[in-house]
């Protein structure tokens, strides 16, 4: 298959940072996605509607002229939160989900959850509004292995939402692991996960032979190729239990290269071209539309876009770095080239 052309898909899982660099990453994801599931982990948090939506309108006001893309917002659970938030935030129709992030577990993560307990009447709400949970799905112990993290996540934490909470839709955000992606197959219609084109791609080894590659460093980790094999099969299957989320995460150079570099891939130059290869790799081309246009929306009960994208094969060279603000940011694939490329329907 040469070309391929798609309905335009959305990115259910994205960062796009604040202040004077978030006009360039977000010009990136505007070009080619409709909408995207924007990620609350500011400094401070998203924890109010009214954060959300100053935070909306300075995403609005950075868009190229005339670019339709939705941003989607979504608030930052804490344990203070109150309950009656999420009843202003879903009336307001701007909120689309709520994040729960372990306290500690990632990027601007301290505000988090220590307590899933201490959260339940916020859940109980979110529930009974029909508000989604999107989950980094993580333990922060620090007797668990890193590469652990995600699989007891699963078992302790994930499974008792699940059981708990029987009608509220839950997203396992970027899934890293055989265990999640069974548990998710296998799990009710109101659980389903996003799956990164990092972790499609790659497995730990890109991050650590050869010397620690800051720009493969992301949480949840790399992992064992096992692993790997497992997100693809499932990615692969034709499920619309499982969609299209990225991750992308950009960071200064400077703070990922560094002594404690930060955690996160910026992807959103080239993200569908990625997922693309890895599709392409397992021979599942055919796939891709549902896993990256269909499921995301229908899980979020939104309807599909209605336009669509072409995606040629042909290399594509990625650039060392992006501007970012005042600073760079180094896209993943950075100096090398894509193996798909943008272009007009034939």
């Amino acid at each position: 298959m040469q070309q391929l052309t798609i309905t335009r898909p959305d990115d259910w899982h994205l960062h796009l940072r604040d202040g004077a660099g978030m006009p360039h990453v977000l010009a990136h994801t505007a070009e080619h996605f409709g909408r995207a599931i924007i990620m609350p982990n500011l400094t401070p948090p998203v924890t109010t509607l009214e954060a959300a939506l100053a935070y909306r309108q300075r995403i609005l006001s950075a868009l190229p002229e005339g670019n339709q893309f939705q941003p989607l917002m979504t608030l930052y659970l804490t344990e203070s939160m109150a309950p009656d938030e999420i009843d202003r935030a879903v009336d307001s129709g701007a909120i689309f989900a709520a994040k729960l992030y372990p306290a500690g577990a990632t990027t601007n993560s301290a505000a988090g959850v220590k307590d899933i307990k201490s959260i339940y009447p916020v859940l109980e709400r979110m529930q009974a509004k029909g508000l989604v949970l999107c989950v980094h799905g993580e333990v922060v112990d620090a007797d668990i292995d890193i590469f652990d993290r995600e699989p007891v996540f699963v078992e302790r934490t994930l499974s008792t939402l699940v059981r708990d909470f029987p009608g509220l839709r839950i997203v396992a955000e970027h899934i890293t692991t055989l265990e999640a992606a069974q548990f998710v197959e296998a799990g009710p219609a109101t659980l389903a996960a996003t799956i990164t084109p990092q972790h499609l791609l790659y497995n730990r080894n890109q991050l650590l032979v050869g010397g620690v590659k800051p720009h493969f460093y992301c949480l949840p980790i790399l992992k064992r190729e096992s692993h790997r094999q497992e997100l693809l099969r499932v990615a692969t299957s034709g499920s619309n239990k499982f969609f299209l989320g990225t991750d992308s995460a950009p960071h200064p150079q400077h703070l990922k290269e560094n002594a404690c570099g930060c955690a996160g891939c910026y992807s959103a130059h080239a993200a569908l071209e990625l997922y693309a290869e890895a599709f392409d790799a397992v021979g599942a081309l055919d796939k891709l539309e549902a896993f990256a246009s269909h499921n995301g929306p229908d899980f979020y009960q939104l309807p599909r876009n209605s336009d669509t994208v072409t995606l040629m094969r042909g290399e594509t060279a990625v650039p060392e770095t992006y501007p970012f603000g005042e600073h760079v940011v180094t896209p993943l694939r950075a100096g090398e080239t894509v193996a798909w490329r943008y272009g007009d329907a034939n």
